[in-house]
């Protein structure tokens, strides 16, 4: 069984993930395990060649598993579960070091099939696009990663959207959000992106070819395609977000493209007011790379 990691720093964002976390937990049936990145209280240039005492060390540790368990009270508590519903057991752990750093030591460590984070109000384009925290977790985790919008509330999952740029890599991804969606029994939407001047007979077939391996690969009966015209991804993502009725927006990192546009584009700041979503995304891949299997 799965496990959903959920990096928090007792903030609003990062409760309001765990909230959305703990609910997602419940759907898929895995379970939840909260973690907090803590630096040692020394901040001066000489910081490496200070010894810190062991006792302040393991006093501090003791603190933040208090705080964490009395997060993980309070979630159940507040978000209680059906009568004989799933229940996810809710573990944590907190480490000293860099959030991405400790994060990733779970994930190499520990069954985890997602990372949930929540994001800050003024935060899509500064802590995302911008190189933050949820980019560098993006680049240094292998495992997908669900962005919260602020003040996101968890509904049922019906309709998730996936953009593809017909990667090949991009089956993996289908065939591992396939496991996901069929546990809310949610359709997948693929959806691909392209100015229809540009789609050519040659281009037709690309897509049918994709399509092929999709049914081959995934065997869920519940994706359906769309092509969305679009002058760009970014207007097309647009969109998608805003009139695709989805309950969450799935990418995958291997659009470098994409992202070095979003960080200049002048449709930045549109975009990050539109996709008001749980974006998912997934590291970019060779094909090859084992992909978690809900």
């Amino acid at each position: 069984m799965k496990t959903i990691l959920v990096p928090t720093d007792f903030s609003e964002a990062s409760e309001n993930a765990a909230r959305y976390a703990l609910k997602l937990a419940r759907s898929i049936k895995a379970h939840i395990k909260l973690c907090n990145a803590f630096k040692v209280p020394v901040e001066t240039p000489m910081a490496a060649q200070i010894s810190w005492p062991v006792e302040d060390y393991a006093d501090l540790k003791e603190d933040i598993n208090g705080e964490l368990q009395t997060l993980a009270d309070r979630l159940i508590r507040e978000n209680p579960s059906d009568r004989g519903a799933f229940q996810p057991r809710i573990d944590y752990t907190c480490e000293v070091g860099l959030v991405t750093d400790v994060v990733r030591n779970v994930v190499d460590e520990d069954d985890i099939g997602m990372i949930v984070m929540g994001m800050s109000g003024a935060g899509f384009i500064n802590r995302f696009f911008l190189g933050s925290t949820s980019r560098t977790m993006i680049d240094k985790v292998t495992c997908p990663v669900l962005l919260v919008p602020p003040g996101t509330v968890f509904k049922p999952i019906n309709k998730i959207g996936f953009a593809t740029d017909l990667n090949t890599g991009d089956i993996n991804v289908i065939h591992s959000l396939a496991g996901l969606a069929q546990y809310m029994n949610a359709e997948i939407l693929i959806a691909h992106i392209a100015d229809e001047k540009f789609i050519s007979e040659g281009h037709q077939h690309k897509i049918d070819e994709f399509l092929t391996e999709v049914t081959c690969k995934a065997n869920y009966n519940k994706i359906y395609y769309r092509n969305i015209k679009s002058m760009d991804v970014e207007h097309g993502l647009d969109w998608l977000s805003e009139h695709g009725q989805l309950d969450m927006l799935v990418m995958v990192h291997h659009w470098q493209h994409f992202f070095n546009r979003m960080i200049s584009g002048s449709h930045t700041k549109k975009i990050a007011g539109h996709i008001h979503l749980p974006l998912l995304v997934y590291s970019g891949h060779d094909g090859h790379t084992a992909l978690p299997v809900f």
